[in-house]
């Protein structure tokens, strides 16, 4: 085995890098929250009656901060994904969310929460007004087709949001005894599980959209119980419903094909469609949004807990709405795209391992919540081999790993620079969250909630960048942008800190803390008199007895490759 290894690196020793066209195995995904990144438009700040301001951080924890598409933009017409490396942009979900808070922290509701993430949708069909306009939606991924990089938005299809007093009261669907401004403000211990029998409530979702509690559902089961107490789809129902009545009341009141936040092409799906269930429905709605602007993939929420034949429609509907949008959009970069739809998604504690059934359904990974957080150097290519390996076992599903995310931030902040190493040098996907590439902090009032998660969604921090970190981050991104073979490559362990990694086309040997005074080994790659190039620093060097040697290297990394002669 050691010399057929051996023979096929011999084959692409020396030849130089392709310029390889997208795949989403060798992705660097950018993670944002969109009301967190950056107020583009202040004029869109307030909305629904929502309250921003409760008069201090620890109550402003989950609050609207005024982010926006248009910051997104802003960003991206600067070249910041592009300098990074990134080939996904992946926001936050756009769909109008419930407008008033429900209880933070569960049973202790010591802030008001809302609808900021994109994790509690009111209306598929239209765009939050927080975010924008549906023309900023169409601009921003419009821009980003432009320099090569896909869109990837939520698919959250297991629950629409919480029922709130405030969407109670504009609603028309439970009766509060409250003013709307009284709705709007945060009463510490009245959270809506106190006085909300919604499933009692016909004007809501109902008994034929939701599994209601009295119905006697095994909570126990996945598939049908509800999360964190939100409302759950039934999407096991096959029989036909009816569209909820608050949903017909709120658009025969809003919607029409001259708002600017409605859907274009969600707009016939506020209609009766005939022998839908509700997973129908939610598909359509959630699909409508690939057919509109071209979305590239969906990172879908909590998968286990939705049935597997509703992922391979979401999935089909999706790729149907795709090929549909670049057929209608010649002139537009990315409709000569060939690539599928890309489905990834969050299921509880998964790691790397494939998962014939989801695969099967139409995903190409799962996150992977077990990559290392911690910047381990000395332990990183073990970690590599194994990611590697399953690559190479199944090429067609792959690693999606992260440092941090939205739920927790589990990397070292005082490490970044080796947690980056890590993960921006690792096989498969790379997401970067936003603010780890600028040494974001938690917000510090926000972490005396009992929710302390909200802190980690603390607003981009603009301002106070720290420039080492960011240019590691860039770096990299963008080495690892030239040569896929570092994220889809077959990988040769050399000894505890080194490695290589080849394919056809390209051949990399990285080496993290390396030693200007033992040279790094290279002799099962290159012979003596081969010049190399360290990535990395951009400085080159002859091979000599085995070893390519350099006289400083940065930030305890080197990436060498061989340059033809």
């Amino acid at each position: 085995m050691h010399h057929l290894l051996l023979t096929l690196l011999s084959l692409c020793i020396g030849l130089p890098a392709v310029a390889a066209d997208f795949s989403w195995p060798s992705a660097t995904v950018y993670f944002l929250i969109t009301d967190r990144f950056l107020d583009g438009d202040s004029t869109n700040n307030v909305n629904y009656g929502r309250i921003v301001d409760y008069g201090s951080d620890r109550l402003n924890a989950a609050t609207f901060h005024g982010g926006d598409l248009r910051g997104v933009l802003q960003k991206a017409r600067e070249g910041y994904f592009r300098d990074l490396g990134v080939d996904v942009v992946w926001i936050t979900d756009v769909y109008e969310q419930i407008h008033g808070w429900t209880a933070g922290s569960g049973a202790i509701n010591d802030f008001p929460h809302y609808g900021y993430h994109g994790y509690y949708p009111l209306d598929y069909t239209q765009m939050d007004r927080n975010y924008g306009t549906i023309e900023d939606m169409r601009q921003l991924v419009d821009e980003l087709h432009s320099q090569g990089i896909r869109v990837m938005l939520g698919a959250n299809f297991n629950d629409p949001g919480y029922p709130t007093f405030l969407d109670a009261v504009q609603l028309g669907y439970a009766q509060t005894g409250m003013t709307e401004e009284e709705a709007a403000q945060h009463t510490p211990g009245n959270g809506y599980d106190q006085w909300a029998h919604w499933w009692k409530w016909s004007s809501w979702w109902g008994r034929d959209w939701l599994r209601c509690p009295d119905e006697g559902w095994d909570e126990s089961d996945k598939l049908t119980c509800t999360l964190y107490g939100l409302p759950d789809f039934k999407d096991e129902k096959t029989e036909p419903v009816r569209l909820p009545q608050f949903l017909k009341d709120k658009w025969d009141r809003e919607g029409n094909a001259n708002d600017p936040w409605v859907n274009p092409s969600g707009l016939p799906l506020r209609q009766e469609q005939k022998g839908w269930a509700p997973a129908d429905y939610v598909i359509a709605w959630i699909a409508s949004w690939v057919e509109e602007f071209g979305i590239d993939g969906f990172r879908c929420d909590i998968v286990e807990y939705v049935h597997l034949n509703r992922w391979r429609q979401l999935s089909e509907a999706c790729n149907a709405a795709l090929s549909r949008w670049r057929e209608r959009h010649p002139a537009n970069p990315a409709s000569q795209w060939t690539e599928p739809f890309f489905l990834t998604g969050d299921f509880d504690n998964a790691t790397i391992d494939y998962k014939p059934d989801y695969a099967d359904a139409g995903f190409s990974s799962m996150v992977n919540f077990y990559f290392p957080k911690h910047g381990d150097l000395d332990g990183i290519v073990p970690v590599w081999q194994a990611y590697a390996d399953s690559v190479e076992a199944h090429p067609n599903w792959h690693p999606f790993s992260y440092l941090n995310n939205s739920y927790h931030r589990e990397a070292d902040p005082l490490n970044m620079i080796d947690c980056a190493t890590t993960l921006l040098l690792a096989p498969g996907v790379a997401q970067i969250f936003y603010g780890d590439e600028t040494g974001r902090h938690p917000n510090a009032g926000a972490m005396l909630n009992g929710d302390s998660d909200q802190s980690f969604r603390s607003d981009m921090n603009w301002t106070s960048i720290d420039s080492d970190v960011l240019r590691h981050f860039q770096r990299l991104g963008q080495i690892r942008r030239n040569h896929p073979v570092i994220a889809t490559g077959r990988q040769i362990s050399i000894d505890n800190h080194t490695c290589a990694r080849y394919n056809d086309t390209d051949t990399i040997l990285i080496r993290v803390k390396p030693n200007t005074e033992n040279g790094i080994l290279v002799d099962r790659l290159w012979p003596d008199g081969t010049t190399v190039e360290d990535l990395y620093t951009g400085t080159t060097t002859s091979v000599s007895k085995g070893k390519a040697s350099f006289p400083v290297y940065a930030n305890k990394v080197a990436v060498l490759r061989r340059i033809q002669e």
